[in-house]
Formats: C-alpha cells, structure tokens, sequence
C-alpha cells in the first residue's frame, strides 16, 4: 500500500477503513528494530483512503511479523510497546477495539475507586499495588499473601473487573503464593 513515506507491506481494514499496518520480513530478521518502520507507515498519508485515525495520529494497530514471530501494539496506549501475540487478531476484534475508542490499557488509567467496606488492611494493600502495577502497563504482577487472609474472596468478589483485565490481556499472568507458615 502506497504512503508519502514509502509502500507499507500491508496495510489493515475494518469495514473499509484503514485501522493498521503489518510490516512483514524476512525469517531471523529482529522485529525489535522494525518497529519504527512501522510506526512511520502507521503516521503517513494516504491518498483516497479514509483512516481510523486522525491525519496527525497514527493508525491504531501496528504488526511486525515473520513467519514465526508476531508482535502488536496499540497506538492508542499510554505508552504503546510492541508485544509478542500469538496470532493477528481477528477483524471483529478489532472493530470491537475501534468502537471502544480508548485502548484496554488506556482504560486501566481510571480505574474506579476501591469499595474497602468489609476490606482488611492487607487486602486492600494487594488490591492498590496490582492496580499500580497495571496502570503502569508491567508485564506481570505478583500478589503474595498470607494464607487466610482472603486473597480469593477479594479478588473474585470485591474487584471483578480488576480481575477481568488480567483475562483480557494474555500477557498479563497473575500469580499466587500462599504462605504456609
């Protein structure tokens, strides 16, 4: 696909609307060092191609791939990082994504308050830390309590949606230790 920057290899659409770029190489090549590529076709113009972004934003989804290799990244994160996926995501999913108009990591930013009614201290310490800990959009989190002292009573019924971003975004893993002692 023709941009004033250069050919994209291969430019996404939903419902005839440009939503990203997919930079293909060659097998072995480093797709860390790719991604300027593609973020440089995500930002330049088009003729006669109407784009899911603003003409001073980028296109929303960027892919660098290989035959063996994906990675992804959202533009409209707060800090948008490509990340290894196991396959391109579906063209539902992401108009899904495109009608939600801000990204999951995005929403994460204004989590709503905590409801610490009925919550012990160190409860609400581990709920407060796993929320920074997304907000800051690290990879993982660890959660390490005692036993006994409601890891999964709050979790499951105190801060569900909290617990539904870590199923929404595969490379998120939530770990549990249980002390024993």
């Amino acid at each position: 696909m023709d941009t004033d920057t250069g050919p994209a290899d291969y430019m996404l659409f939903v419902d005839g609307i440009a939503c990203g770029i997919i930079e293909a190489k060659r097998e072995g090549m480093n797709l860390g060092s790719v991604a300027g590529q593609s973020q440089r076709y995500a930002t330049s113009k088009t003729k006669y191609i109407q784009r899911a972004a603003a003409n001073d934003q980028p296109l929303p989804f960027l892919y660098e791939a290989t035959n063996h290799e994906i990675r992804f990244r959202d533009e409209r994160d707060p800090q948008p990082r490509s990340r290894n996926v196991f396959h391109f995501h579906r063209p539902e999913t992401l108009k899904d994504w495109l009608t939600e108009g801000r990204s999951l990591r995005d929403r994460l930013q204004d989590l709503p308050e905590l409801n610490t009614q009925g919550l012990r201290d160190c409860q609400i310490d581990a709920i407060k830390g796993i929320e920074h800990s997304l907000k800051q959009a690290h990879p993982r989190a660890l959660l390490q309590m005692a036993t006994g002292s409601g890891v999964d009573l709050h979790l499951n019924m105190y801060h569900f949606p909290l617990v539904f971003a870590f199923k929404t975004i595969p490379e998120y893993r939530l770990k549990f230790l249980e002390n024993s002692t």
